[in-house]
């Protein structure tokens, strides 16, 4: 019984740590990967696993493969150890903030 529910609770949590929508993620790793010269195809930005949320932001639960449910767990798991998502009003760092990002999680964002 506790196997039924684990998806389920995991794909809340998820949707709770990742507060990015996939069109705020998708432009966010245009913007971190362009430079002066050249932007990257929208396909080649940002890093695997980055992608990999970016693609399972835009699946509904019943699409999920057990590769989405690896990731799903490994960025809740990051984002829930170097977060307090209960008193999170500002980044302490930039660069902190935006390794969060990077996978889904803006903390300034309410």
């Amino acid at each position: 019984m506790a196997d039924a529910l684990e998806p389920d609770t995991l794909w809340e949590d998820f949707h709770r740590v990742v507060n990015m929508t996939s069109a705020e993620l998708a432009a966010w790793l245009r913007v971190r990967d362009a430079d002066e010269q050249t932007e990257p195809l929208p396909e080649d930005v940002g890093t695997p696993t980055a992608r990999h949320v970016l693609a399972i932001l835009q699946k509904r639960r019943t699409d999920l493969t057990g590769d989405d449910v690896r990731v799903m767990r490994k960025v809740v798991d990051t984002v829930t150890a170097q977060t307090d998502l209960e008193n999170e009003p500002e980044a302490e760092d930039t660069r902190r903030r935006h390794r969060l990002m990077t996978l889904g999680h803006d903390p300034l964002k309410a």
